[in-house]
């Protein structure tokens, strides 16, 4: 990210703001005032003010006019013998001179180190800054793509749950369906042993009817052995037997018959009442399992729409940690800039 720009004349307002609260003017310490900007260049553009007030205090020397620098001249060659005897006290003046101009040249050096260490003590505290921050975004990166895994790992569950449950809604669908099949096939059944009880009973009656017919036969006999005598007898013994045992066997056959039909009746409503109850039943599973299938998918939408914030954030946080580590390494080089800058005045002080 290319550092923002500032105009020298915020740049010179921080640095006369700092040197009205008597502060040390460095290029960290304009920086952290405005608030941006490359520490090289604000000192930079600090030092060109503090030369061009300098420059002003200044006052021009004006040039000699000619009359005066002849007479300047003659004086110089009037005052030769006394310049011998100055140069002596010309020369201790002199090395005096250098001794204090060394003095204030290391004096300079000293306070240029100083300010130069002070520096590279804000350098420091800037990227020490910098490096937490930086810390903390790669450890909120870390945080945001293990709550991307795991919102992918609960997207993943409750896809298996919802096909699992897509999986019970279609069995139970089909068991309904056999339910509703041996339903029909025990009605049909029904239906048979219905016409099947209409049958026998027709033919009940209908030997109910042939019953009556030998009993008339077998009272028309009685009347005809009183008539005839003892020559229809065995006839008429013989008819009263078999009218007997067809009796027997006709009513023997409709109790069978009346209780067949009434276990057919019991067993049909039986299984009507277990039909229902089924369908009941599934119907309330089916409402259940369509209601939690309306709840894992609202969930799987919440997943995947946490999947896809936590995509975004991660994504951002990297690109600010990206952001952060480039500051970072700028720092390093400032500060490695400013401690090889440092070494290099210490030598030239020595």
């Amino acid at each position: 990210m290319r550092p923002v720009e500032f105009a020298p004349e915020e740049i010179i307002a921080a640095g006369e703001t700092l040197r009205a609260a008597g502060r040390n003017i460095t290029g960290f310490a304009i920086r952290q005032k405005i608030g941006g900007g490359n520490p090289n260049r604000l000192k930079h553009v600090w030092d060109e003010h503090l030369a061009r007030q300098s420059a002003a205090r200044a006052e021009p020397v004006a040039e000699l006019p000619a009359e005066v620098a002849q007479e300047v001249a003659s004086a110089t060659r009037t005052l030769a013998e006394r310049m011998g005897a100055l140069a002596t006290k010309l020369n201790d003046k002199a090395v005096k001179a250098a001794e204090r101009r060394v003095t204030e040249v290391v004096r300079a050096a000293g306070e240029e180190r100083d300010r130069a260490e002070r520096e590279l003590a804000d350098a420091t505290h800037a990227v020490e800054d910098l490096e937490t921050s930086l810390a903390e975004k790669e450890s909120e990166v870390s945080g945001l793509a293990q709550r991307l895994s795991e919102a992918q790992a609960l997207a993943q569950a409750q896809s298996l749950e919802m096909a699992q449950l897509r999986e019970r809604l279609a069995g139970e669908e089909k068991a309904l369906q056999g339910q509703k099949d041996r339903l029909e096939e025990t009605q049909d059944e029904a239906s048979g042993l219905r016409q099947r009880l209409a049958e026998a009973q027709a033919a009940a009656e209908a030997r109910a009817l042939e019953t009556a017919q030998l009993g008339e036969r077998l009272a028309a006999a009685e009347k005809a052995r009183e008539a005839s005598g003892a020559e229809h007898a065995a006839e008429v013994a013989r008819l009263s037997a078999a009218v007997g045992a067809e009796r027997e066997r006709q009513e023997e056959r409709v109790e069978e018959l009346r209780g067949e039909s009434e276990r057919l009746k019991t067993e049909l409503a039986t299984l009507e009442a277990e039909a229902k109850a089924a369908e009941q039943v599934h119907e309330e599973q089916r409402k259940q399992a369509a209601e939690e299938l309306h709840r894992q998918g609202e969930r799987l939408l919440r997943a995947e729409a946490g999947r896809e914030q936590a995509h975004k954030d991660a994504g951002a946080a990297r690109e600010e940690a990206a952001e952060l580590r480039g500051r970072v390494e700028a720092l390093q080089a400032q500060v490695a800039e400013l401690t090889r800058t440092l070494a290099e005045r210490q030598g030239r002080s020595r």
